[in-house]
């Protein structure tokens, strides 16, 4: 470290960082780099090193840095001074991203939401949703699942499990049950049965639910995946009891599992489904809340939110739809690729059976379990130095988290598996050589 009151930017490339910005960031710590460009798989640090970006934004940049299609669309539309910021007035860029999202993704899958622009994040998504459900039962009680994260603001954060972001808030988390995920138990046990039982007896001490709000594949949970059936009682147990069935796919949808949606081909037709991160297609601020048409019952104004017009967004995300959703066959290339990434990681695991405990996720959602930061964190150190970009997820930061683009040449996803793999393998030996002294 440096003394940030004696030097400055001339004297240390991050001295601006230290002096300016809240001791709150996190991602700079762990990737100590100014990065200047960025394009495709590949972000550009000041000094000209590439890096393969196995991060994307955690999973905002699904279709990688700067798409030609996008930002062809997005500087057109600049160009020819079209509306950046229309709160919730129409504008054409609306028009034409609704009618993209309706004709492309809702119709071909038998859907009939309705969309609500909320604040530009997937917490300001949550936020709504839950309030929505409450307001169309009339209950306060919202049943969350252990390891699921929904967000950092109070209203999401009571959703969250993790105990590091839900310590952050210093004041009662409210309103929110905690239940086991899928497996939480391991796969003997049977949570949603649980879940059943407690809602079914009257001095179970759960009280009735508003909503029950799950993740298909939890990503900052460590790429926890429910199964289909698993799922599908959630869903029977929500309508039973007269609560809401919402899916969070922030993280998981936009393609990240296979599909637009996670929960694709699982038999359900859940209430509410909360989106953000890839929605835009190139990281420009947006969320949305998909909602059954019978529970759209706000009132005019009643849930807002300034940056809910974001026109710009708009854009792009039509563009996104337009250059990838328009038939089946970018899904198929990612099945394809998730396999090709399930192969390599299946490779890497069994190369390192001392450390690698299995591997998790599901599509191009995928990662290793490492068992501890003690082995994650010096591996993400190592293979930074070494060009590539990887984060961790999970209770423990045990799982190292592959979110490369969806559109990532085969080229360019085996050089950063390789640089994974010998991370990984340098790692191992280095715990080996710990553990023989």
């Amino acid at each position: 470290m440096y003394d940030a009151e004696t030097q400055t930017r001339e004297t240390h490339p991050f001295a601006t960082f230290e002096r300016m910005e809240s001791q709150v960031r996190s991602y700079s710590r762990s990737f100590p780099a100014i990065f200047d460009r960025a394009e495709g798989s590949w972000q550009y640090d000041s000094q000209g090193k590439g890096y393969i970006d196995f991060l994307t934004g955690c999973s905002v940049l699904n279709y990688g840095h700067n798409h030609p299609a996008m930002k062809r669309a997005l500087l057109d539309y600049i160009e020819s001074n079209g509306v950046v910021h229309s709160l919730d007035m129409h504008s054409r860029a609306k028009a034409e991203f609704l009618e993209a999202l309706e004709d492309k993704i809702l119709k071909p899958r038998g859907m009939t939401y309705r969309a609500q622009f909320t604040g530009p994040t997937g917490a300001n998504a949550v936020e709504a949703a839950m309030k929505l459900a409450r307001k169309v039962t009339g209950r306060t009680n919202i049943i969350a699942f252990t390891n699921g994260f929904h967000g950092v603001t109070l209203g999401a954060l009571s959703a969250t499990g993790n105990s590091h972001h839900r310590g952050g808030a210093h004041t009662p988390l409210n309103g929110v049950t905690r239940m086991p995920y899928c497996g939480y138990f391991g796969d003997d046990v049977d949570t949603a049965a649980q879940l059943e039982q407690m809602l079914s007896d009257p001095s179970g001490g759960v009280d009735e639910p508003a909503a029950i709000i799950v993740e298909p594949v939890q990503g900052e949970g460590g790429l926890n995946v429910a199964s289909a059936e698993w799922l599908r009682k959630i869903e029977k147990i929500a309508h039973k009891h007269g609560a809401l069935f919402i899916i969070d796919d922030i993280q998981a949808g936009c393609g990240r599992t296979g599909s637009f949606f996670s929960f694709e081909g699982m038999g359900l037709e859940p209430d509410i489904v909360t989106m953000a991160k890839s929605l835009s297609g190139m990281g420009l601020p947006m969320a949305l809340v998909l909602v059954k048409p019978e529970f759209d019952q706000w009132s005019p104004g009643e849930h807002n939110g300034t940056f809910r017009g974001n026109c710009h967004a708009f854009v792009t995300a039509k563009a996104a739809i337009d250059t990838f959703w328009a038939d089946d066959s970018f899904a198929a290339d990612i099945q394809k690729k998730g396999e090709r990434l399930r192969k390599r990681l299946r490779e890497i695991a069994l190369a390192n059976r001392g450390v690698v405990k299995g591997i998790k996720g599901r599509g191009m959602m995928c990662g290793l379990d490492v068992g501890s930061s003690e082995i994650s964190d010096p591996v993400v150190d190592e293979a930074f130095k070494r060009g590539l970009i990887i984060e961790t997820s999970g209770a423990h930061d045990q799982i190292l988290k592959v979110l490369a683009p969806l559109n990532i040449t085969d080229a360019d996803l085996d050089a950063g598996l390789d640089i994974l793999a010998d991370c990984v393998a340098e790692v191992a030996g280095r715990q080996a050589l710990g553990s023989a002294a």
